[in-house]
């Protein structure tokens, strides 16, 4: 049982997401005994308990396409808009989004499988889709992006078996599995791309604690989808991780031992700072 314990507590974050994202996708697809489920719709556009909800994402899109979202869907566009801004808007990509699911088992297969090869993709390769998706909506008057998206097409295969569903998850598998490390998220999906320019200013930041703690055995920086977003704390030019793209998923809490690293709500200021060593609070 102490084992069992210790095991949860060293994987604290990868856990509480893991239950996150399953309650998550079980609200859309377990229907209730009285009939019914708790979501309707998917990650798009739901209702929940009576609530609209629109990812802005796709009200861009439809912004673009020509058809404006009437007054009920634009009160849900800000919720989630507002909820993002201030907390950290990738912090979607591995608290919510079920894809996040699949590209975490690819990498954990590339780690069993010892898979060193890794192809060079731009991390401004997801920024272009985002502007491509857009141009597409604007010229075709759709949802450019919603004809393809594997989130969406997720849920299609949970409750419908969808082949085109099953076919996309077994090629962003694939994908991260020999082509390259985390290349999906890291590099493609337009989704993580618009949520690290809406949340690029969240208060919600991993934060280096007391002087000292950091050994600088990169650890963390190994485990990061983001490896970048790291660098500067660990190489204590910065209090906080700054950018963006940082999912806020918490890998690099569970993976380090010092105890240099911790997860940090605040609407105070959050600068950077030079020569300050990063210490254990053991």
């Amino acid at each position: 049982m102490r084992r069992l314990q210790a095991m949860l507590y060293r994987n604290r974050w990868l856990f509480s997401r893991r239950i996150i994202q399953l309650l998550i996708i079980a609200a859309f697809a377990v229907e209730l005994p009285a009939g019914g489920y708790f979501a309707q719709g998917n990650l798009s556009s739901s209702v929940w308990f009576g609530i609209g909800l629109t990812d802005p994402y796709i009200w861009l899109q439809s912004l673009f396409a020509g058809a404006p979202l009437g007054k009920a869907a634009l009160i849900g566009v800000a919720i989630v808009a507002v909820f993002y801004l201030l907390l950290g808007g990738r912090i979607y990509c591995s608290w919510v989004c079920p894809i996040n699911l699949v590209t975490d088992l690819s990498y954990w297969v590339r780690q069993k499988l010892n898979i060193k090869s890794n192809f060079t993709l731009s991390k401004n390769l997801r920024v272009a889709i985002l502007g491509l998706s857009l141009l597409l909506s604007l010229l075709s008057g759709t949802l450019a992006w919603e004809t393809i998206n594997p989130i969406t097409l997720f849920q299609r295969e949970l409750m419908w078996g969808s082949v085109a569903g099953a076919t996309v998850l077994a090629s962003i598998f694939l994908f991260d599995v020999f082509v390259t490390r985390r290349g999906w998220c890291s590099h493609i999906c337009p989704v993580g791309a618009f949520y690290s320019e809406l949340g690029r200013m969240g208060r919600l930041r991993v934060k280096a604690t007391q002087l000292g703690a950091c050994h600088g055995c990169a650890e963390c920086i190994k485990v990061c989808p983001e490896p970048h977003v790291l660098a500067p704390v660990v190489a204590k030019k910065a209090a906080f991780v700054t950018s963006g793209d940082c999912t806020r998923c918490g890998a690099c809490l569970d993976q380090c031992s010092t105890g240099a690293l911790a997860m940090n709500l605040s609407f105070k200021k959050q600068g950077e700072f030079k020569g300050i060593s990063v210490v254990s609070e053991h």
